[in-house]
């Protein structure tokens, strides 16, 4: 009959007890006992759990899947550092690698090619007493993955405390204006130095790649007297470069016209002096010639003097003898050439052809008598 079928057997709920709600200890109970292997069922006494096949299966199962776990892959950019209980065992480079699983064996990757960086900016009071506000950048990497894990605690902050000392160290033993001006790039080069001997010696197994001074300047309140003795150094600075420019444009300049001045003085020399042998080796000559005939000598001395005179100016020949006393002189004519010009006399305003008449006979005489006089010398 079914449960919730009217009659005495009927209208009973299957999960009442004694008419009240179930009861779920012993709910709890019987479920353990079926599955649980809490006993045995009936009066084969097989377990009630599970066989012990599954569970060797379960086992091994369970073992692979430990034994797989210990494979890792280590990037190029990184080192393994191999534990066995906590203990330093090994570093693995790239690729592939497989370790005793946990807990017996664990891996701590490092990355040691990437760039790390560190900034820092202290104030700091200088060698010559000033106080000077450094900016510093620091970049690093990780040289030895073990010492990185084993030797410090924190590395990272390692490094930023050595870099303060550092910096203090050598920003101690320099001038403030040397760290303003021209001495940053050597405050940055001996900051690296002192930093990197002491990450060595701590071995850290850090390496610093570089130190820069992003900026260094002087306490706010003081900044605008320094910015105005910065100008003043500049400007100095600019005076004294325009003055060597200068310099270095006049200075050849006057080495050359003094070159050029001292060669026309050395040839006006070698000439004055050559002319001078000249005439003194021409009137030698001369005298040797008068001494053997002077009369003959000193007559051609003249013509000669006269011929050159004559000869260099504008002439104008008159016949006194048979001339007027108006004369007629042909200005256009003088000032055109070299050559004498006869001018007649004038006689009732007609011309007279004596003038050029005796004027071509002085003039042939003249040029006969220095012609003999030439062959006498010459003899």
């Amino acid at each position: 009959m079914a449960w919730n079928e009217p009659g005495p057997g009927g209208n009973k709920d299957p999960w009442d007890n004694n008419g009240g709600p179930p009861d779920l200890d012993e709910l709890l109970k019987k479920f353990r006992g079926r599955f649980g292997g809490g006993g045995k069922r009936g009066s084969g006494g097989s377990s009630g759990g599970l066989p012990k096949g599954m569970i060797t299966m379960i086992a091994i199962i369970a073992g692979i899947l430990w034994l797989l776990s210990g494979f890792y892959i280590v990037q190029p950019a990184e080192r393994g550092v191999v534990l066995q209980f906590g203990q330093y065992l090994s570093t693995v480079g790239e690729g592939p690698h497989w370790r005793v699983p946990w807990p017996v064996q664990t891996v701590e990757k490092v990355n040691v090619d990437g760039i790390r960086n560190v900034s820092d900016t202290q104030m700091m009071l200088t060698k010559d007493e000033n106080i000077v506000v450094v900016d510093m950048a620091v970049q690093y990497r990780v040289s030895s993955a073990e010492d990185f894990v084993f030797r410090v605690r924190d590395p990272d902050m390692t490094l930023r405390h050595a870099l303060k000392s550092a910096v203090r160290e050598v920003v101690g033993k320099s001038t403030m204006d040397f760290i303003l001006t021209a001495g940053r790039e050597e405050v940055a080069q001996q900051t690296e130095l002192l930093l990197q001997e002491t990450l060595d010696s701590y071995r850290t197994g850090l390496v610093v790649n570089e130190v820069n001074i992003k900026d260094a300047q002087p306490p706010e309140p003081v900044q605008g007297a320094f910015a105005d003795a910065i100008k003043a150094r500049e400007d100095e600075q600019r005076l004294i470069n325009e003055a060597e420019a200068y310099a270095n444009s006049v200075v050849p300049q006057a080495r050359g016209e003094a070159v050029r001045r001292i060669t026309e003085a050395n040839a006006y020399q070698t000439r004055v002096v050559q002319e001078a042998s000249g005439e003194a080796s021409r009137f030698s000559q001369l005298l040797a010639e008068y001494e053997r005939a002077p009369e003959v000598t000193r007559q051609r001395l003249y013509l000669e003097t006269m011929d050159e005179v004559m000869s260099n100016t504008d002439k104008v020949l008159l016949d006194v003898e048979q001339s007027s006393p108006l004369l007629y002189l042909p200005v256009d004519k003088m000032g055109g050439g070299r050559a004498a010009t006869s001018v007649p006399s004038m006689e009732r305003g007609g011309l007279s052809s004596s003038g050029s008449s005796s004027s071509s006979s002085s003039s042939s005489s003249s040029r006969n008598s220095r012609s003999s006089s030439r062959e006498r010398a010459s003899r």
